[in-house]
């Protein structure tokens, strides 16, 4: 199987673990299957440091305009998501990968970016919970499922909040590789990945809907 690229987006207070915790899934993905699924970098509109919530300093590998074409970008969310909701670079380029068919990861607020960027009209779609009134006033003919974990609409995967984005991750290692990959993965980070299967309420599959 082939290794595919994941760009994972960086902002000014981001938050850590909407960014970190896939970022660890997609980095560790088939170390103990004896496969290497995934390159992965960060970018960030300009290669300077980001500070990411709680002051943490993040050197992005890459910006917007140099990095290698990903097959997968992770968008995250934090405080600072709002921000990147009018910022015209981010949402450009949001866009641009959403063009050339590649897989876009929201995590937690970053839904509210996505559909900023007009890519969520139509789709099912969640969010963190404190994101959701917003949400609900953004977008056109969005299907928010407010208890859910993860949404599958196939070129866009949404998670909810924070720690949501790890299963979301692992999700997404399942779909392109297979469960077992993706079960031996949370096995090496010794995750307790409860969010196996499709249940249509905590892990819905938009795409059959």
């Amino acid at each position: 199987m082939s290794t595919r690229i994941v760009s994972v987006l960086l902002f000014e207070d981001v938050e850590v673990l909407d960014f970190a915790g896939p970022f660890e899934v997609f980095n560790v993905a088939g170390l103990l299957s004896g496969m290497r699924c995934f390159d992965v970098y960060t970018t960030a509109q300009r290669l300077r440091p980001v500070l990411a919530r709680g002051k943490l300093s993040i050197n992005p590998e890459y910006a917007y305009d140099e990095q290698p074409e990903p097959h997968i970008l992770v968008v995250p969310g934090g405080p600072g998501s709002r921000r990147e909701c009018v910022n015209p670079a981010t949402l450009e380029h949001i866009r641009r990968h959403h063009a050339r068919g590649g897989i876009i990861l929201s995590v937690c607020t970053g839904a509210l970016i996505v559909t900023s960027a007009g890519l969520a009209d139509g789709k099912a779609i969640v969010t963190h919970q404190v994101g959701l009134p917003l949400l609900e006033t953004m977008g056109k003919d969005l299907r928010i499922h407010p208890k859910a974990r993860v949404v599958d609409n196939g070129s866009i995967v949404f998670s909810a909040g924070v720690s949501a984005g790890t299963d979301a991750a692992l999700y997404l290692v399942a779909r392109l590789y297979g469960k077992d990959v993706a079960v031996k993965t949370a096995q090496y980070m010794e995750y307790d990945w409860r969010y196996t299967e499709v249940d249509g309420v905590s892990v819905i599959d938009a795409r059959a809907e």
